[in-house]
């Protein structure tokens, strides 16, 4: 199997994980604020990457100064993202969360343009537009667009998500493997949300058995097995963006786990949109490059 195969086999897992993270979330800030729910994702994170590093013998950081930047990359995509993630979808509609962090690749590609130098031609980057179309039509048909503090929240947290790829990608080059890269970021994205632990344990205490239930499985799944996944996926492939686009298929597979957790019944616009966003990656994938 060619590298490109595998990169975008880990792609889709990695954003089907994620998928599950927008129902999930809004179970779980019913108990758990925003600050410590990202504390405990990342701890339960940390220790189950820690456990995989052991048996693939990870190193530690080279150097001294590579340690400033797996803690810039921790609290890029693990700390600021999930509490404005958080924060961001107590106030805002699952499908307003999904549409403003659909918005990560196309940010992802016009920052690699400017670091690495990577091209798209004309027709990716009408393809991307058309994504993003298609996530618009699957997300807001018939709705209300509501203004409000999430919005900011959430964009914010489409941004350091931009930053982290960009990071990652020069981790990577940097002679860290994936492992390596997920682990250390995880775990001082931990520390830095550490001084919101005494909070986290006391909601967390209060909390029912299926809050517990869903908060491990958004620490060990969308976070600890699908950001390992999203590394090497990046390790495998040619360009930034060919990893980061999967990400466009993001609202249409929160809609169908929507209606398997929530009973949320899709519309026409499902259909429409998600046909829109599916030929404009193959179209990206085929041409774009």
């Amino acid at each position: 199997m060619k590298n490109k195969t595998k990169s975008a086999i880990l792609a889709f897992i990695t954003v089907f994980l994620w998928s599950s993270a927008f129902p999930l979330t809004k179970i779980a800030t019913e108990y758990i604020d925003p600050n410590e729910l990202g504390l405990l994702r990342c701890t339960i994170a940390s220790f189950i990457l820690l456990i995989i590093g052991k048996f693939c013998n990870i190193k530690l950081p080279k150097k001294l100064k590579h340690i400033p930047l797996f803690f810039l990359s921790g609290g890029l995509g693990f700390s600021m993202y999930m509490v404005t993630f958080n924060t961001g979808m107590l106030t805002l509609s699952s499908a307003m969360g999904s549409l403003i962090i659909a918005t990560t690749p196309v940010l992802t590609a016009i920052g690699a343009t400017f670091i690495y130098k990577e091209k798209i031609k004309p027709v990716g980057w009408i393809a991307i537009c058309g994504a993003f179309a298609g996530v618009t039509v699957l997300l807001l048909w018939g709705s209300d667009i509501t203004y409000s503090n999430g919005i900011w929240w959430t964009c914010c947290a489409a941004f350091v998500f931009c930053c982290y790829n960009l990071l990652n990608r020069k981790l990577l080059s940097m002679g860290y493997n994936a492992v390596e890269c997920v682990t250390w970021s995880m775990t001082c994205g931990a520390i830095i949300l550490l001084p919101f632990l005494p909070d986290a344990v006391t909601q967390a205490s209060n909390a029912s058995l299926a809050a517990l239930a869903v908060v491990i499985y958004l620490g060990s799944m969308p976070s600890a097995t699908a950001y390992l996944l999203w590394s090497k996926a990046f390790s495998l492939s040619e360009k930034t963006s060919d990893v980061t686009n999967y990400q466009f298929l993001t609202p249409l597979i929160s809609t169908v786990l929507g209606l398997i957790i929530l009973n949320e019944i899709p519309g026409i616009s499902t259909v429409i949109g998600g046909l829109i966003i599916i030929v404009s990656v193959v179209v990206f994938g085929l041409k774009g490059k």
